[in-house]
């Protein structure tokens, strides 16, 4: 039911979106330039009325409203989800029993330090170990 829900909800979000990035475009600038301009002003004024920019306005900070308040209950509501272990994807559950079941790589037990100055040899494979040569 939870999930259900997630989705119908943010199917709403969607739409609001999209409402709201075309109310934004359709809208007047206060100098008359801009976005608003290339829908034509004089559409939207007959449209809407001559008052339109306010009528706009309001309907603009509404659905901003109703996309902040969405975009809270739908965080608050995948949390509530994920802690109840009801949902979560496979990749989510895979990774958490990776890391608990993951152990850090030990030193070997019969390791001997070297004393101070000594240069360190390193035995990587494919490489040959001849001494070094003085001559």
């Amino acid at each position: 039911m939870l999930t259900l829900s997630i989705y119908l909800l943010t199917a709403i979000m969607v739409i609001d979106c999209l409402f709201l990035v075309l109310l934004v475009l359709v809208q007047l600038p206060k100098k008359e330039a801009g976005m608003g301009q290339a829908f034509g002003g004089a559409a939207t004024d007959a449209l809407l009325g001559a008052g339109s920019g306010n009528v706009l306005t309001k309907i603009t900070r509404w659905s901003a409203g109703i996309f902040f308040a969405l975009a809270i209950l739908l965080t608050v509501l995948g949390n509530v989800q994920n802690t109840s272990g009801g949902g979560g994807s496979t990749l989510q559950k895979n990774l958490s029993k990776n890391q608990s079941s993951s152990a850090l790589p030990v030193a070997p037990t019969n390791a001997v330090a070297a004393p101070a100055g000594t240069p360190i040899q390193l035995n990587l494979p494919g490489t040959t170990n001849a001494a070094p040569t003085n001559k």
